[in-house]
């Protein structure tokens, strides 16, 4: 992790830059990540209607047979940063580990697109698959939902949505990697987890939420920050939690509140990881077995 936080500063020169500079610089540190990994049956890309617009998805399918189980998955980088290219070969991990097919969704970034455009157009991609996932060889009624970091928010938060508008069988399975759950974060996972040694500091985390958020209003909305929310309904949860990040906390109390709520709850601890460790597999031990630990929960859960 210190090898990628200097190739950021290599780039940045310890300048602040445009979001535009920024995207550019995560996609090239992040390129190296993406080599390697399973090759697919077939990688298709569509557009799907949303809300007077429309929303690029990319199905990774591992095998010929079919209809097989589905993962709609959501990549990280503060709702501002990344992309379907930087977690490719994640998304592309978990549908040869899994034997799934996993369905990357290229969500509208922040601060120009603000909360809850994302979500509500994630909401709306759910809503499609189930209506034509079908033809694409998926099942609609074998639906997970996960993400990592924003990600994981906006899979907890199109969850929570869908169940609350009378649909808590939308999806089957929830895979939450490190997610950002809360805008609050104590001062001693600052002081342990906040340094330069790892990926993800206060600072940068309140820049996010900056972001993302339209005002200070939003913090208080359960589907913004699902810290808030309640949990009664949810669908079997899987929590990815690296030891060493400053979100480790949230996934921590999440887990608790869930988990009292009748929540069928799942969440490993894995020493020494930090923020981002997933995607980092192929020099990551640690990002193996996690990736290999959530598969296996997913297999299950969607059969």
């Amino acid at each position: 992790m210190q090898a990628v936080n200097g190739a950021y500063a290599r780039h940045t020169g310890g300048r602040k830059v445009s979001n535009a500079e920024a995207r550019r610089i995560a996609e090239e540190v992040r390129a190296p990540w993406r080599q390697g990994g399973p090759a697919m049956h077939a990688t298709t890309e569509h557009n799907v209607p949303v809300a007077g617009a429309s929303a690029r998805i990319r199905i990774y399918d591992p095998a010929p047979t079919e209809p097989k189980a589905a993962m709609i998955y959501l990549h990280g980088g503060g709702w501002t940063l990344f992309s379907l290219d930087t977690h490719d070969r994640l998304m592309r991990e978990y549908a040869y580990r899994a034997s799934i097919a996993v369905v990357g969704v290229d969500y509208p970034l922040s601060p120009e697109a603000k909360f809850p455009l994302a979500l509500d157009q994630l909401v709306e991609v759910v809503g499609w698959l189930r209506s034509h996932g079908a033809a694409l060889g998926i099942d609609p009624a074998r639906l997970a939902i996960g993400g990592d970091s924003a990600g994981a928010n906006l899979a907890l938060a199109a969850v929570l949505k869908l169940r609350d508008a009378g649909l808590p069988n939308a999806t089957q399975a929830l895979l939450l990697n490190y997610g950002a759950f809360d805008t609050r974060c104590s001062d001693e996972s600052a002081r342990r987890y906040g340094g330069p040694d790892y990926m993800l500091t206060r600072e940068e985390m309140a820049m996010f939420w900056g972001n993302y958020l339209r005002g200070p209003g939003d913090e208080r909305d359960p589907l913004a920050c699902p810290m808030h929310a309640r949990f009664e309904g949810l669908p079997p949860v899987f929590l990815t939690i690296p030891e060493c990040d400053i979100l480790t906390e949230q996934s921590q109390e999440m887990a608790k509140r869930m988990r009292s709520t009748g929540v069928d709850v799942t969440a490993r601890v894995y020493a020494g990881a930090t923020h981002s460790f997933l995607e980092a597999m192929s020099i990551s031990h640690a990002a193996g077995r996690a990736i290999d630990d959530a598969s296996a929960w997913l297999k299950e859960a969607l059969e």
